[in-house]
């Protein structure tokens, strides 16, 4: 049985996606693609060991400094991205966000510039804001063959004004995966300009047609790397993250904030067991999961090809988004997403969301069903037949 392709309902599981699409769309009745979870069932062993753990009558505190733990960490990040860590730069963190928000704060001051590359993750746009650091962006340009690339003058000239480069890697929503030697070169910039690197490598799991390289790699010591098993095996309910920085004085100003201030250093026991086996016990899952998300990313291109015409759509090099773009539309793109929700009824995140760069583009979640993701795209092509005969009749 194709369990990638078998259907799930997630509704009445107080799911974000699916249970309050309402406060995203404004409409209850539609097929959402948007929040980046997985409409995918997760490992059968990380399922087996929780029910396992649960079976016993308690659930007191836990911890996370142990070695069970700390080297599931380790041995993943040399054995998939071919980096070796010391288990001692590791830190538990209840989420990435949080993570990157405390960073910020232990490393700049207010008024501060966080320099990211756009368009981008939204979240990056709301911690700089609400941490009091004012926000520097830089967008990324298409090059000829639609590949996304930085434009390195432009780069150079704000990160002069940076303390902070804040890298997603792969790049949320374009998909783009940083290459060695774009890293090694964004690293040099840091160099030449005392900045701290922080890399956000939630989505690391999700490369396809290139390889992923951790900042971690670079060996630039003023650099903090975040991550979570969340996406990778679909398990953001069970809470929890880590980072990995080398920088010791860094680490325990991180880990005194986290234990002693915010009270957030006592980790969720169901998160750390499943760290422990997805790390140990689940590469064949994960194998089998790339293989089903890379036939949803070519069916998508191939269909947006044969279907949807003028949107154009090209083979994601990391990420599961689809990355749509609209922008030859025979309307306004405005027109056009209110027509998606409201006569469509499906759910897809608008680019401009994400800053200069994503206007004209929309992001598909792709990490669902073939039924569902077929669905989407057929709602989508009847909004553009609709809006193909209202230009006819005018």
């Amino acid at each position: 049985m194709d369990i990638f392709n078998t259907p799930i309902s997630r509704k009445g599981t107080y799911c974000t996606q699916w249970d309050f699409c309402e406060d995203r769309f404004g409409v209850h009745d539609i097929i959402p693609f948007s929040i980046s979870d997985m409409d995918l069932p997760i490992p059968q062993a990380i399922t087996k060991a929780l029910q396992k753990r649960l079976e016993h009558p308690v659930l007191g505190y836990s911890r996370w400094q142990h070695s069970e733990y700390l080297n599931a960490i380790c041995h993943w990040y040399g054995q998939k991205y071919d980096t070796v860590i010391d288990a001692n730069w590791i830190t538990y963190s209840p989420s990435v966000m949080y993570s990157i928000a405390k960073a910020l704060e232990l490393l700049t001051v207010p008024e501060d510039s966080i320099l990211t590359f756009t368009p981008a993750y939204n979240a990056f746009f709301d911690v700089i804001k609400n941490s009091g650091r004012k926000l520097l962006t830089s967008t990324l340009i298409k090059n000829d063959d639609g590949r996304y690339g930085i434009d390195w003058n432009d780069f150079n000239a704000r990160a002069k004004h940076a303390k902070v480069i804040l890298l997603c890697n792969p790049h949320n929503p374009t998909g783009k995966v940083w290459s060695e030697h774009e890293l090694i070169k964004i690293s040099e910039i840091c160099i030449k300009n005392n900045c701290w690197l922080l890399s956000d490598e939630i989505h690391s799991d999700f490369a396809f047609s290139h390889k992923f390289t951790s900042a971690l790699k670079l060996h630039y010591d003023k650099t903090v790397v975040f991550n979570s098993i969340s996406k990778t095996f679909n398990v953001p309910a069970l809470t929890g993250s880590y980072l990995i920085a080398p920088d010791i004085i860094f680490n325990e100003k991180f880990r005194v904030i986290t234990r002693y201030r915010d009270f957030v250093n006592s980790p969720s026991v169901l998160n750390i067991i499943a760290t422990i086996v997805a790390y140990n016990e689940c590469d064949v899952w994960l194998q089998q999961l790339k293989s089903h998300l890379q036939s949803n990313i070519d069916f998508a291109v191939h269909y947006v090809q044969e279907n949807l015409s003028p949107l154009k759509l090209r083979e994601s090099e990391g990420c599961y988004f689809a990355w749509i773009d609209c922008s030859h539309i025979s309307c306004s793109f405005e027109k056009f997403y209110a027509m998606l929700i409201h006569e469509g009824k499906v759910g897809i995140m608008a680019g401009n969301v994400y800053g200069p760069g994503g206007e004209n583009y929309l992001r598909l979640n792709l990490a669902c069903s073939r039924e569902k993701l077929y669905q989407g795209l057929s709602r989508v092509a009847y909004v553009i037949d609709k809006i193909n005969q209202e230009n006819r009749h005018e």
